[in-house]
């Protein structure tokens, strides 16, 4: 897809449209949304969502704010993370799905988000995550840059959906964890937890015309938990981190 179709709001709004077509990954998102909720450290939990894009996290986490970067009809607020325009610890969580990747500056939002985020309070995010199968897959299946061996946690963006290394919550959780560590001693890594080796392959991603039907998840989701070590194929990752209080 051109980079600048990505990047203008019509193609989130068409997206959101997707997701009432799309059952299948409907499924997989209410399934996301769920382990949010339940990695979420307190009940009543103030919660801003950064990236909402098309997402219907709501459903789930009445009260959370939503968010993006760009004006769309159906989020709460318009804003960067790079530079959030909230209290000194405000929130006792802040989630993001497939957005940590998008961020060209990591420096600048996990200091943004652990000033915003009060002790005990989490940080929780779904990314893409690295092992060879998922390597393949999205260097071959998927748009967006992947830059496995870069030293900088860093990148240019060309836009807020169009930018990416979907390398980056691997490289910072992961390759470079015992230097996140040393720079970020207000935060520890609760939980890292890849999974979905392919589900989100059978659901087309946001292309109407690929994908099984939604009655099927079931059996797929069962198929995947069977026959497929998530820690070995987990085309996902399921981040926690915890502000230490």
């Amino acid at each position: 897809m051109n980079s600048n179709n990505l990047n203008d709001p019509i193609t989130t709004i068409i997206r959101r449209d997707v997701f009432r077509k799309n059952g299948f990954i409907y499924k997989i998102y209410q399934d996301w949304y769920k382990l949010v909720k339940e990695n979420l450290q307190f009940q009543n939990a103030r919660v801003v969502e950064l990236g909402s894009g098309a997402g219907f996290i709501k459903d789930h986490i009445p009260g959370v704010i939503t968010s993006d970067v760009m004006f769309l009809p159906f989020i709460d607020s318009v804003l960067n993370g790079a530079n959030l325009p909230f209290p000194n610890h405000s929130f006792d969580g802040l989630v993001m799905i497939d957005v940590f990747h998008h961020i060209p500056d990591v420096d600048r939002f996990i200091n943004e988000s652990i000033r915003i985020i009060r002790g005990g309070g989490r940080i929780i995010m779904i990314e893409p995550w690295m092992n060879p199968w998922s390597q393949w897959v999205y260097s071959n299946l998927h748009h967006e840059a992947i830059d496995l061996v870069t030293e900088d946690w860093r990148f240019s963006s060309s836009g807020p959906l169009s930018g990416a290394n979907q390398a980056l919550p691997w490289i910072v959780f992961d390759r470079d964890r015992k230097l996140f560590e040393e720079k970020y001693p207000a935060l520890k890594i609760n939980k890292i937890v890849p999974m979905m080796p392919f589900l989100y392959l059978l659901s087309g991603g946001f292309r109407n015309n690929i994908s099984m039907p939604a009655f099927s998840f079931p059996f797929w989701k069962r198929v995947e938990k069977i026959f497929f070590n998530t820690k070995k194929w987990g085309m996902f990752g399921l981040i926690v981190l915890e502000k230490i209080r």
